[in-house]
């Protein structure tokens, strides 16, 4: 059974989640991936309200700034960061970490058309490399924006998706980490911290990815664009230096910090605190540093390319400490420490290097003279020769690393002096607007549909403005660098005015009208960009476009043992006499160059926009990127792209799409897809202003149009929704009830089967039983035989389960079940077992105290049973530990005891020997002897050492007779007692005496003895009741009721 799942995410798409097997189907859908289908970008469009709309395209009112920003901020508000233009993408940094750039996402993008997804980089990247695979034709991104705007991640991130989607094998996949390692490196040595941007790259770069016929990169070549030099030697307040500086002091092991003579303080260093900003919360220089090392070895730097890379970064930051002091105007170096360390790293001789930074060697009629320098002008050589050597560095790097990489994908990061920076701009925006153009017209032109010319404004003028040749301000520039005399920025300023001053987008402080001087130096001078008016200070233009390096500091450079600056400066440069280009020419031609290569690509564009200047995240701020979406004529680009039709789609995307809102169209349209979509278009009631049919797609000229279409979708998707769902549980429900008749029916079947079989087998089996029993009875006599076996097996087990219901339950239940001849002795063995069990088992729960007990009555039982008639009567009485408490007993008789331990105490009657008188008494067991107390005196003392025996009548009455030596003057005679508790008395009596044996059971009389060799007898007479007294024969005579 089939389950599908449908998941809403914010931008109203719908994602369909994966099945038992990985993959997801959406019946109808073009795109089937592994972890989710994303349903068609007009999808969105139901949740425009409130995300806005995915394409700047559709928006309604598409002239105004107002609507356009509103649209981005609702999206950067929701965590949308993407929006498009067209094909161009429109990214808005948010300064904090999305879930949207994982191996799922790129899954996601990957193979799936342009527009059937949500807004992504991924998408774009995706897009190009597809491009390229089919079309065979080289493909472009071109990524800008301001300075902290998102540039660099972004070209992280796309070539993050091409080193995972691309196909790849062990070649394949060493270019690939080369690829990703070459962007630390180049951060290191080409970014730097600004007031805008951590992490600001300073140059501009031309990244080209070569593909096999396969699609997999398998080589690549970077081109760098002028790199910002003069931040080596000066930073503005709050920026750094290049990061590599930072990351060597921090990072770098303490031997490495010792070998190239530096500290672990970057304040100690001139080119690194004129910023004043060594440290960046956001910035980890020691981490970095691990990152760096590991780059490089990874790319391919051996251990001495990295030693010499080394000793070049930390010799600049010895030439910042070079200084200078002298007199009489020329300048002398004022401590040899920086010039050694210089020496040493550089592979130069201290002493020409010496020269070198103090003395300008002039050539003149043939003639080379060396011209001291003064103060100004040193440490101008200084600074250019930290320039020239940090940039020849840079510029070697990037070729080793192409070296390495031994892609094609565009990056260009324009970064320059703001001059450059505009014009390059410029010339990006002429080639955007024309390439944008140009694919418009192809497409109408292709679909049979009628170009309409766009009015748009040309920024031509303003690119001839500043390179046309001999007139542009370029030329100006080289032109005033190069003349005789005392040429000056103030000197290029006034040229400016003679030569472009009639120009409609120039301005200076002399050619302007009041209101603006007041906003304008007089060393200023205003062009009016497409983004909007720039003002230019004309401080330093000229040093800046000469960079000019003195011959003998070249000449030094030039005799350097270190390999790395034997590339960086070539000796040839020493015979050419031909004047360097300035680096206004050289950017210009750089910029020719890339607009020649960008011309003969398909390009993708990426415009990056950043919210606030406080890198804050969630903050947007609408006067800032108002000022970025003019900078980079996005509302340029999204009339030109409004011009035509807002919106087109295949025939085949769109009909299957829409056709539930017409009833020809829907479920299934049979016909060509033209007339499909053209009876959909007039059931929907489109006026023909609306839209247009070409070849294979349908253009739709206004918003609002979709819109109505998309909203009625939305509104027919409940009704379908509701048919849909009673379909199917029509259907679901049949099926079900037809399985679940299907299947009771076959268990049915089987059961029955099951049953008939299990009753045959008992009527088999009881038929043999029967058998088998019968014929065992027949020879249950006989001896043990196949056919009495069953029979005998069968006794024996009736007679051990009967005897397992009927054990005895006590031991003194005596009863046992008869067992059969066969089992007579074992049925004995087993009652004897039984027996010893529930005997073991009682005994087993007896306590101490009833031990003892029970101990008492065998004794009195081997005594007294069938011997005395009132011993029946004490059997089911308990023995007491004593019959006197401890306030019954005189404490003087206690103290006459002494250490004496009283064992047992009862009260009796004793009788005296002559008279027989009864006399009430106290009989006190200890463990040596029998006391007899009168209240507070001990009346005789017995040891049972002395004691003779003891002799009681078999009746029931309660004398017994203690029977002492006659020859012991401290006895009187036998003593005649009477007692209550007879049985249990004389029982105490022989335990304590340990005297079982001496108690006598007389039948007819007692003989005792009297005293002097006297004797006496006690007759007993049965009676109805106790009666003791002397009889006339002088005997005592105890008539009792004997009992029968």
């Amino acid at each position: 059974m089939m389950e599908l799942t449908i998941q809403l995410i914010p931008t109203g798409e719908i994602i369909l989640s994966p099945g038992k097997n990985g993959e997801n189907y959406c019946h109808n859908c073009k795109v089937v991936t592994s972890d989710g289908v994303r349903a068609m970008m007009e999808s969105a469009l139901t949740a425009r309200d409130r995300v806005g709309v995915q394409d700047f395209v559709l928006l309604e009112n598409y002239t105004s700034e107002a609507a356009f920003i509103e649209n981005l901020r609702k999206r950067f508000k929701e965590n949308l960061i993407y929006t498009y233009i067209g094909s161009v993408l429109v990214s808005v940094n948010p300064y904090k970490d999305l879930e949207i750039y994982t191996k799922n996402h790129m899954e996601r993008y990957r193979g799936v058309n342009f527009y059937e997804v949500s807004p992504h980089i991924y998408a774009v990247a995706d897009n190009s490399y597809r491009s390229m695979r089919t079309e065979r034709k080289d493909q472009c991104i071109l990524i800008s924006g301001e300075s902290g705007a998102g540039k660099t991640e972004a070209s992280k991130k796309i070539l993050q998706y091409y080193a995972i989607t691309c196909p790849a094998s062990e070649h394949v996949q060493t270019i690939k980490d080369r690829l990703l390692q070459s962007n630390p490196v180049l951060e290191a040595f080409g970014n730097a911290k600004t007031l805008r941007n951590d992490n600001s790259s300073r140059f501009g770069k031309y990244m080209d990815i070569q593909f096999d016929f396969k699609g997999a990169p398998v080589g690549g070549h970077i081109i760098n664009y002028l790199l910002e030099k003069s931040r080596v030697v000066h930073q503005n307040h709050g920026e750094r230096n290049f990061h590599i500086f930072y990351q060597l002091i921090e990072g770098g092991e303490e031997d490495l910090l010792r070998r190239l003579g530096l500290e672990r303080n970057p304040q100690q260093y001139q080119y690194l605190v004129k910023g004043n900003c060594p440290k960046v919360s956001s910035i980890n220089d020691r981490s970095d540093w691990k990152v760096v090392r590991k780059a490089l070895h990874v790319i391919g730097f051996n251990e001495d390319e990295v030693e010499e890379l080394l000793n070049i970064i930390a010799s600049v930051l010895h030439l910042g400490n070079v200084q200078y002091g002298g007199e009489d105007g020329n300048a002398c170096i004022t401590s040899d420490t920086q010039i050694k360390y210089l020496a040493r790293l550089l592979g130069v001789n201290g002493t020409v290097l010496t020269e070198a930074l103090t003395h300008k060697k002039i050539i003149a009629k043939g003639e080379e003279l060396m011209s001291p320098l003064n103060l100004e002008q040193a440490s101008y050589a200084r600074d250019a020769l930290s320039k020239a050597v940090y940039g020849r560095t840079f510029t070697w790097l990037v070729n080793k690393i192409n070296a390495s990489l031994a892609y094609t994908f565009v990056v260009v990061c324009c970064s320059f002096e703001q001059f450059c920076i505009n014009y390059c701009n410029e010339k990006l925006q002429q080639l955007f607007i024309e390439l944008t153009l140009k694919s418009e017209q192809e497409e109408y032109e292709a679909e049979g549909i009628t170009w309409e010319p766009v009015q748009y404004f040309n920024n031509k003028i303003i690119c001839d403005l500043v390179e046309e040749k001999f007139k542009g301000i370029i030329s100006i520039l080289d032109e005033e660098c190069l003349r005789p005399g005392d040429a000056s920025d103030i000197t290029f300023l006034e040229k400016l005015e003679d030569t472009v001053g009639g120009h409609p987008h120039f301005v200076t402080h002399k050619l302007a009208d009041a209101k603006t001087r007041k906003v304008m130096g007089r060393d200023e001078f205003r062009l009016l960009h497409y983004a909007g008016e720039v003002n230019y200070n004309v401080n330093g233009f000229l040093d800046k476009n000469n960079d000019l390096l003195f011959r003998n500091l070249k000449e030094v450079m030039c005799m350097s043992e270190n390999r790395i600056l034997i590339q960086c400066f070539d000796r040839e440069e020493l015979s050419d006499k031909k004047r360097p280009d300035t680096a206004a020419t050289q950017f210009k031609a750089s910029l020719a160059k890339l607009m020649e290569i960008l011309m003969s690509k398909e390009p993708s564009y990426i415009r990056c926009i950043k919210p606030n200047d406080s890198k804050q995240t969630g903050r947007f701020d609408e006067v800032l990127i108002r000022h970025q979406v003019k900078y980079l004529g996005l509302m340029e680009n999204l009339r030109v792209r409004r011009a035509g039709f807002a919106y087109r789609r295949r025939y085949e995307i769109f009909l299957q799409r829409y056709k539930s809102l017409c009833p020809d169209t829907w479920p299934h349209w049979q016909g060509k897809l033209a007339d499909g979509v053209a009876t959909l278009v007039k059931h929907l009631g489109y006026k023909p202003e609306e839209y247009k049919m070409g070849r294979s797609k349908i253009f739709i000229r206004f918003p609002k149009t979709l819109f109505a279409t998309e909203d009625a979708l939305e509104s027919r998707k409940h009704s379908l929704a509701t048919k849909l769902q009673a379909a199917w549980r029509g259907y679901s429900q049949k099926s079900k009830y037809q399985k679940l008749r299907t299947s009771a029916i076959a268990i049915q079947a089987w059961w029955r089967g099951i049953l008939a079989r299990r009753r045959a087998q008992r009527r088999r089996q009881a038929a043999d039983t029967i058998r088998r029993f019968i014929k065992g009875f027949i020879y249950r006599h006989k001896e043990r035989c196949p056919e009495n076996e069953y029979f005998l097996d069968y006794v024996r087990y009736s007679f051990l389960m009967k005897l397992q219901r009927n054990l005895p339950k006590s031991v003194l239940d005596k009863s046992w079940p008869t067992p059969p001849a066969a089992l007579i002795e074992a049925s004995e063995h087993l009652r004897k077992l039984c027996m010893q069990n529930m005997v073991w088992s009682y005994c087993k729960k007896i306590s101490p105290e009833w031990k003892h007990q029970m101990e008492q009555k065998m004794i009195a039982s081997e005594i007294f049973k069938d011997k005395k008639d009132n011993y029946p009567q004490s059997v089911p009485k308990l023995f007491v530990s004593t019959r006197l408490n401890g306030e019954d007993i005189n404490p003087k008789v206690m103290q006459a005891l002494g250490s004496e331990k009283m064992k047992y105490a009862v009260p009796v009657t004793k009788y005296d020997r002559k008279g027989y008188k009864a006399r009430p008494r106290q009989l006190l067991l200890t463990g040596n002897s029998a006391v007899i107390i009168e209240e507070g005196k001990l009346k005789q003392c017995i040891d049972y050492t002395a004691l003779k025996g003891i002799s009681v009548s078999s009746l029931s009455d309660g004398l017994f007779v203690l029977h002492v030596p006659s020859e012991d003057n401290k006895q009187k005679g036998d003593v005649i007692l009477q007692s209550d508790h007879v049985i249990e008395t004389l029982t105490k009596i022989v335990i304590c005496a340990d005297k079982i044996n001496s108690i006598n059971i007389n039948q007819g009389s007692i003989k005792f003895t009297v005293g002097q060799g006297k004797e006496g007898i006690i007759d007993f007479t049965p009676g109805s009741e106790l009666l003791v007294a002397k009889a006339k024969n002088g005997h005592l005579s105890s008539p009792r009721m004997k009992n029968f």
